[in-house]
């Protein structure tokens, strides 16, 4: 493995440790730190230096890498940031750094015809902006949908190594519906994200099936190195989502849904169908009949509520059962808040 790919683990390794003010770093912490690190990203079990550390902090407080980062010894023992909001990841790009992201830009941009880059198309994109809006100091032309309150990202990539490396985790979970978290023992198989929030899909220890775990009801992960990994033999994920709208499997056969839209909301559906099974049934004056072939879940349930009164549940009769129930409920609460 490259010299320089280590260093910039340890770089960044580094930055994380001085940037956690609940913590005193001593060096031999940050040696402990770094090697901890590149075990965990590169299998490198032998440890690093303390000379290797300190041409690391010599290297970042210089201009050389352009962090010129503000590391100082306080109490002649704890290293730490001088300028508390300060990280190497908030440096700004250099012109030649700009003019090497612009051709590697240029390059993508040739594949994005093929099959295989379908799905880099918005990376070039929010890409080629970055660069745009870096060199002409101008505000965004794309604004890409984001939530920057959403919990749960700090554990994407310790699941994401779990998966990886075929670690049992063990996951302080609480659902919406529980007072207190509980204590579940995971395979993690894969990691899904639907409309900017990420779910983990896996298999509980001790249970049959799939379950499925919103990242913003995590509490707390841990490794469990001396559990024995169970494969996932059972279930191809790569069809997994495609008789499902959302990321929750709760049954096991799809059913055809039909359903009418009215004429205003019509050439919405048509341009942006529900899910890949759509057909129309039948156009009439007042609207459309759609059908599509899924399996009903909580995110099924929540797409038809958004359209309100502009959609109607035909078949099953079950499902324009519940969503007849959901409506009216809703009704009552409004109607009861204006008696107040």
């Amino acid at each position: 493995m490259p010299v320089n790919r280590n260093a910039l683990i340890r770089y960044k390794t580094i930055d994380n440790c001085l940037r956690n003010k609940y913590r005193q770093w001593t060096l031999n912490d940050l040696v402990e730190a770094c090697s901890e690190a590149l075990y965990e990203f590169e299998g490198i079990g032998k440890g690093v230096s303390v000379r290797t550390v300190q041409m690391d902090i010599q290297l970042m407080r210089s201009e050389k890498l352009g962090y010129n980062a503000p590391i100082v010894v306080v109490d002649k023992k704890y290293y730490i940031y001088d300028d508390p909001e300060y990280s190497i990841t908030n440096i700004p790009l250099n012109e030649n750094d700009l003019g090497m992201l612009s051709e590697v830009v240029q390059i993508l941009k040739q594949f994005k015809g093929f099959t295989h880059f379908e799905e880099m198309g918005s990376v070039i994109n929010k890409l080629e902006d970055k660069i745009y809006t870096a060199k002409t100091h101008s505000t965004p032309v794309i604004d890409f949908e984001k939530n920057e309150n959403l919990r749960g990202l700090e554990n994407l990539n310790t699941i994401y190594q779990a998966i990886k490396t075929k670690k049992v985790i063990e996951i302080q979970y609480q659902s919406f519906k529980a007072k207190n978290a509980g204590r579940i023992y995971l395979y993690p198989y894969l990691l899904k994200e639907f409309r900017n929030r990420w779910f983990l899909l896996g298999k509980k220890k001790g249970q049959d099936g799939i379950i499925t775990l919103a990242l913003d009801r995590i509490h707390n992960i841990t490794e469990q190195p001396n559990i024995p990994y169970l494969d996932n033999n059972e279930v191809d994920f790569s069809k997994y989502f495609s008789d499902i709208i959302g990321v929750t499997k709760m049954g096991s056969q799809p059913q055809l849904i039909k359903l009418f839209v009215n004429k205003y909301h019509a050439p919405y559906v048509i341009t942006k169908p529900l899910h890949a099974s759509q057909t129309i049934v039948e156009e009439q004056r007042e609207g459309i009949i759609i059908s599509i072939f899924v399996i009903p879940n909580f995110e099924l349930e929540k797409e038809i509520l958004g359209f309100g009164e502009n959609m109607i549940v035909l078949e099953p009769e079950n499902l324009r059962l519940k969503i007849n129930e959901r409506l009216s409920k809703g009704a009552k609460h409004y109607e009861n808040q204006g008696q107040h």
